[in-house]
């Protein structure tokens, strides 16, 4: 149970987001069970901004996303107690679903990479 990460390319391995960090990221959302899409700030054409390890996104991005390196992408297997649990989410995700996010970290504060234009 909780969360495992697949890294889909390698970030810089030098730059890892800390607790309370200001985020850019790009992810897109599926169901495990069936690979349907919920969610993706790709498809809406605008990265997503958060802060890490304060609870503003599910656990399971709170403990996988602080393992990433500037750049990297990797693809988050989230169990459903490190996700919505037993309430889901909406009409768009069942309770006790697994997810699997595919995510890039495009920025850890005013740390960007190349791909990531923030103003």
């Amino acid at each position: 149970m909780g969360v495992t990460k697949d890294i889909i390319k390698e970030g810089d391995g030098t730059n890892y987001p800390k607790s309370g960090d200001l985020l850019t990221m790009h992810y897109t959302g599926t169901l495990a069970s069936n690979g349907k899409q919920f969610d993706s700030s790709v498809t809406k054409g605008r990265p997503f901004q958060f802060k890490i390890g304060i609870g503003q996104v599910i656990r399971g991005w709170d403990e996988g996303v602080m393992t990433m390196s500037l750049g990297e992408k990797a693809m988050l297997k989230i169990t459903s107690d490190y996700g919505y649990g037993a309430a889901g989410a909406g009409n768009v995700i069942p309770p006790n679903a697994d997810l699997r996010f595919e995510v890039e970290l495009l920025a850890i504060g005013d740390k960007g990479g190349s791909s990531c234009n923030i103003l």
